[in-house]
């Protein structure tokens, strides 16, 4: 573990992006079925409503966790500047609960409210992230 301690930022954001994830999975579930709806079901898309920000929150992470893995961990493997990597891999993570937090409580409209703003600071952390390993990897 010692080749990678460089990276313990970076690791533990791969590992709290995932918990994040593994969280609202249950949550997403309980509040469908409160909803009245069959497991696997998908909410009425109307984000009035509180079961479907929430599986919408959820299925967003199941998104951009292969990503957010794929372009932290070649960025770490390819032994990109480690200030950079846990930088870019912390605010990503962090830009990810506000993110959620935003949208599970409703705040903003559905497009172009503070979650995408939030959205679109993880995204360009991910691109940041993979140009990093690119640029490590050539």
């Amino acid at each position: 573990m010692e080749a990678y301690a460089a990276y313990s930022h970076a690791l533990a954001a791969l590992v709290i992006f995932s918990l994040i994830t593994l969280a609202l999975s249950p949550f997403s579930a309980l509040a469908k079925q409160k909803a009245g709806l069959a497991p696997g079901a998908t909410p009425r898309e109307d984000y009035a409503e509180k079961a479907y920000r929430l599986n919408r929150a959820y299925l967003n992470g199941c998104e951009t966790l292969p990503a957010f893995l794929t372009v932290t961990l070649v960025a770490i493997l390819a032994g990109a500047a480690p200030f950079w990597v846990n930088l870019l891999a912390s605010v990503a993570v962090v830009s990810r609960a506000v993110m959620i937090f935003i949208h599970l409580q409703g705040i903003g409209k559905p497009h172009s409210g503070p979650r995408s703003v939030f959205y679109v600071l993880g995204w360009a952390c991910m691109a940041g992230l993979a140009i990093l390993a690119l640029a490590a990897v050539f």
